[in-house]
């Protein structure tokens, strides 16, 4: 299946047949927005893939151990927003459900914890986790300053 984006993100969703993809929703997968399909639009494929260099370098200098990205993937919102316990001992999501974001997924080594990365233009959100997303904890949540 062809993309707005040239991946291959729509082969791999597993809920592709029920949102349609990327070509067949004009960009709009699952009724919300893609990260990669709002940058084509913007800028073609030169500003898709500055703005994921832009935000893997961000990642990689964060300083966080045995955090390191070479790629981001393109997961849906459903997907990833997991909910983190707060100081009020309330636990709250943070992305929309319907968009489609940059992301990772690192394990760390020897550990049976992952750390997720997922962003936008906007912000950059890294958590930790366990199998399954089990006992996810808010790492970072940056605001970006769009450029």
């Amino acid at each position: 299946m062809q993309t707005l984006c040239q991946t291959d993100c729509c082969t791999q969703c597993v809920k592709q047949a029920e949102c349609g993809g990327c070509i067949k929703t004009n960009g709009h997968p699952f009724g919300g927005t893609c990260i990669a399909a709002e940058c084509v639009a913007r800028g073609g494929m030169a500003e898709l893939s500055c703005l994921k260099q832009q935000l893997i370098d961000e990642i990689n200098t964060l300083g966080l151990p045995h955090l390191h990205v070479d790629t981001l993937h393109l997961p849906s919102g459903g997907y990833v927003n997991l909910s983190y316990p707060l100081p009020n001992q309330t636990a709250v999501p943070f992305l929309t459900e319907n968009r489609v974001y940059f992301g990772n997924q690192i394990e760390r080594p020897d550990s049976e914890r992952c750390y997720g990365v997922v962003c936008d233009e906007t912000f950059l959100l890294v958590s930790e986790y366990g199998c399954g997303g089990a006992d996810p904890q808010l790492l970072l949540y940056k605001k970006r300053s769009i450029s």
